[in-house]
């Protein structure tokens, strides 16, 4: 199940919306899950059925139709977003309601997408206004703030992450794992110089969460740890996230081989430990 979501996940990312079509259309046909899993999948195929019909007729390659060079995706999509609005007029506030009071899901970063397209200032003040209320989930705070940029707002904003205030640009949010600053990517190129080879299927899952991460403590005082670049930080998070995700997939845990496997010395240990913690923390619960 968890396998099936990430890939859900990086094909929409990556725009490769003729495989989530058939993604989409193979789990339905599953059974045994959860009946809120099926209705989210469905919803998912019908917006992507409705935005993208050349890929649910099969012409998806991966190169884009001439139809979709002239006019683009995103345009696309909004133009598929003012048609829903003159169905109903109350649809933005629909998906503003799905954002902000239903579980974070797949359904809900698809009112996220949908919402990018929708003019007025309207959608902007109330989600800048709830991004930064208490106890959202933090990458719901960060497909927010995506959100807020692609809508073109500017500004400060403040996250509250437990005990923590995090102040964010909106207009620096990043929108793809490429406008990341270099460290972060430097951190997963440490991973991949010790699994790409012998541990592959480690590799995938360690640039999947260490993504995820990135976006659920983004702006914090972790994340500008990482962003000094030093690599002694570079190192021990590299150690944290290949423990982390070893013992997810294998169930073992054996932290002086992977501190000597990294670099890590002893007066390195305690901040290894705190990321590991967090990091171990965060994997119960990503998307």
């Amino acid at each position: 199940m968890d396998y099936y979501q990430i890939q859900l996940t990086v094909m929409l990312e990556s725009e490769r919306y003729g495989e989530a079509i058939g993604l989409l259309r193979f789990l339905l046909q599953c059974q045994g899950q959860e009946e809120r899993h099926y209705e989210e999948w469905q919803s998912l195929l019908d917006w992507l059925e409705a935005a993208f019909p050349y890929a649910s007729e099969g012409e998806y390659v991966g190169e884009s139709p001439a139809h979709e060079e002239d006019m683009g995706a995103q345009e696309m999509a909004r133009q598929m977003a003012k048609a829903k609005l003159q169905e109903d007029a109350d649809y933005a506030n629909k998906l503003l309601r799905r954002v902000m009071d239903e579980p974070l899901s797949e359904a809900t970063l698809l009112a996220l997408e949908q919402l990018s397209f929708f003019e007025g200032e309207e959608v902007d003040y109330a989600l800048t206004d709830w991004v930064q209320k208490a106890g959202i989930h933090p990458i719901l705070q960060f497909r927010t703030l995506q959100t807020l940029r692609r809508r073109g707002v500017q500004g400060a904003v403040e996250l509250k992450r437990g005990s923590e205030n995090v102040v964010v640009e909106i207009e620096q949010v990043p929108l793809q794992n490429d406008d990341f600053p270099p460290q972060v990517a430097q951190v997963l190129e440490r991973v991949a110089e010790q699994t790409e080879t012998h541990e592959p299927t480690l590799y995938y899952f360690a640039q999947e969460l260490w993504g995820q991460f990135m976006m659920s403590i983004y702006g914090s005082e972790a994340y500008y740890s990482i962003l000094t670049g030093e690599d002694g930080v570079l190192d021990l998070w590299a150690g944290a996230l290949h423990q982390t995700v070893s013992e997810t997939l294998n169930g073992t845990r054996n932290e002086e081989e992977t501190r000597t496997m990294y670099g890590i010395t002893e007066s390195m240990r305690f901040p290894f430990e705190q990321a590991y913690r967090m990091l171990n923390s965060f994997a119960g619960r990503p998307l």
